[in-house]
């Protein structure tokens, strides 16, 4: 590992960085966790001379200089020995401040940086965001375009899905079910049909695998089904026949913070292996479904000192791994300790969707919120509405934007309807000629709907 030190001056300030690392985190936009870590800027004269020291720093910087120690970290390891050098060679000369050049300009198309993808690490990514304003992360993001498919197409041009959760405080199938009719009426539901359980046994895994699958072939739904239960109960599902679709994991960007969450790479690539063996997905047969989120690693004590953002891009970098269909950030759901308010999580929302769109991920967010949190909808509706302009794959969506099982604010389905009636965009292909066939997009049909999935009309 590299150790070098850092300097910049701001009006006549002379500031000095004793690492890449404190560099990184006192260029970061304020927000609470880097506070909490005591890693942020003293100062926004601070803050400035660190972007001035990233936008000068050539990007062959972040493969010799890791953040993490390579000996230490089996994260850093698939990082740096993954790194595609064929892919960088065409941005392998420039700074920092030259890729955010490069990526603004005009010439600068979807294909570059579809091509450009395997050779950009994390690290790089991270810093780069933090030389944008918000709406230079939407323009990047925008031109970005990546598509997966299982039962259907995620994130083709024009097209805006969604999650349908719905969970329930007692997971009760006729609660889930009625929760499933309410999103199908309103178009919710393309990306998967995702349910957070409250209990974890594997018992109760099964029979709402089996209970949301039936929905699925009930209503023959061009779709896919999850329970989002630890990817070693998954794997004993799959070994018991459940019908799993979608294998699913929570990911951190260090290996102390993955083994934190009961994981480790090899056993994500076992759990990957399991899923394709199925060969469940009727248009494609990606079978990874990841959730991250900023502040993990720093709630686990294991960001080593690395600014939530950078470690957030690196848990990106572990889903990138293992070909994933689903990647979303759930971005405003650790609490205040971390993203004290709207502003911190709509520029972390922003943040997440750009780093992970430039790594090749088919980003989703979930657009949300703790109660204790100094935001509200309004926030809500501004992120989804710039992350909608920005051309996030998906998002997720709970009857009435309240979560009443795991005690959060996110999205309503009806805020899936709007972004589409506002901005024109529409469900995965398959997934809008079912809605068509049925006749949902007139809300029609909704006492057969009912009737098929076992609730009264």
């Amino acid at each position: 590992m590299v150790m070098a030190t850092y300097a910049a001056t701001a009006r006549d300030h002379r500031f000095r960085f004793d690492s890449l690392a404190a560099v990184m985190a006192a260029a970061s936009p304020e927000r609470s966790g880097d506070q909490l870590a005591g890693i942020a800027a003293g100062s926004a004269l601070e803050r400035v001379a660190a972007r001035r020291v990233l936008m000068d720093l050539p990007l062959t910087t972040f493969v010799s200089d890791a953040l993490v120690p390579y000996e230490d970290d089996e994260v850093t390891r698939l990082i740096i020995d993954g790194h595609d050098g064929a892919a960088f060679a065409p941005v392998a000369s420039m700074t920092v401040g030259d890729l955010r050049d490069w990526l603004l300009s005009p010439a600068t198309d979807g294909a570059a940086l579809a091509a450009v993808a395997p050779g950009l690490t994390p690290e790089m990514v991270a810093a780069v965001s933090k030389l944008m304003r918000n709406q230079d992360l939407i323009r990047v993001a925008r031109k970005a375009r990546v598509t997966t498919a299982f039962r259907n197409t995620i994130g083709g041009q024009g097209r805006l899905s969604s999650r349908l959760q719905p969970n329930h405080p007692a997971d009760d199938p006729r609660g889930i079910a009625v929760a499933v009719l309410d999103g199908l009426l309103q178009g919710a539901g393309d990306a998967v049909i995702g349910i957070n359980p409250a209990s974890d046994s594997l018992a109760n895994g099964h029979d709402l695998l089996v209970a949301l699958d039936e929905m699925r072939q009930a209503l023959a739904i061009p779709t896919q089904t999850c329970v989002l239960t630890h990817v070693t109960n998954a794997l004993e599902l799959v070994g018991r026949g459940a019908p799993v679709d979608l294998i699913f994991q929570s990911v951190a960007g260090s290996q102390a913070a993955n083994e934190g969450f009961g994981i480790t790479l090899s056993l994500l690539a076992e759990a990957r292996e399991a899923g394709l063996s199925l060969r469940r997905g009727t248009v494609g047969q990606d079978v990874m479904y990841f959730e991250t989120g900023q502040g993990s690693a720093l709630s686990a004590e294991a960001h080593h000192g690395v600014d939530q953002q950078t470690m957030e891009a690196r848990a990106q970098a572990v889903a990138r791994a293992f070909g994933p269909l689903l990647v979303n950030t759930v971005v405003g759901f650790i609490g205040p300790e971390y993203l004290y308010d709207g502003k911190q999580i709509i520029r972390a929302g922003l943040e997440d969707h750009f780093c992970g769109k430039l790594m090749g991920l088919p980003m989703g967010v979930d657009v949300c919120y703790t109660n204790h949190v100094e935001a509200d909808q309004d926030d809500m509706d501004t992120l989804a509405t710039l992350l909608a302009q920005a051309g996030v794959g998906f998002l997720i969506a709970v009857p009435g934007a309240d979560d009443v099982m795991l005690g959060y604010q996110s999205l309503a389905f009806e805020d899936i309807a709007y972004l589409r009636e506002v901005t024109g965009l529409r469900p995965a292909p398959e997934f809008e000629r079912w809605l068509q066939d049925f006749g949902l997009d007139a809300r029609a049909d909704t006492v057969s709907l009912a009737r098929r999935l076992g609730l009264p009309a």
